[in-house]
């Protein structure tokens, strides 16, 4: 199995200064897969404290990450990146697994995974 998630260098500098900001030192941040959006499924990303069990734990640049083992075939080869643009900056997520996302650049499916579409 490849790595799940690839979080780079950049992605996590920014996530450990929200972690700062935030008052959330010490936390995981956790990558996962959601029902929803126009394609049937979306992305999460937040800050949790407890592991549980059937989470895979990661470690990538100082910042432990966090993955529903359910969710890793769904995000298997998937990169978290920090990009800046004119715009200001976000971050961005490439998922190899992803055949279909809409418009709205929030919602994906796969091959073997198609989701709870919703209105965007």
């Amino acid at each position: 199995m490849k790595q799940v998630v690839e979080v780079t260098q950049a992605a996590a500098f920014h996530v450990k200064e929200m972690m700062r900001h935030n008052e959330e030192e010490g936390s995981y941040l956790r990558v996962a897969v959601n029902g929803g959006g126009c394609s049937g499924l979306t992305y999460g990303m937040g800050f949790e404290t407890e592991k549980s069990e059937d989470d895979l734990l990661l470690s990538q640049h100082g910042l432990e990450i966090l993955v529903a083992s359910e969710d890793a075939p769904i995000l298997e080869g998937t990169q978290v990146d920090y990009k800046e643009s004119l715009m200001g900056g976000g971050f961005t997520i490439e998922n190899p697994n992803a055949i279909a996302s809409c418009g709205c650049g929030t919602s994906f499916r796969t091959a073997k995974k198609s989701g709870t579409p919703a209105d965007c």
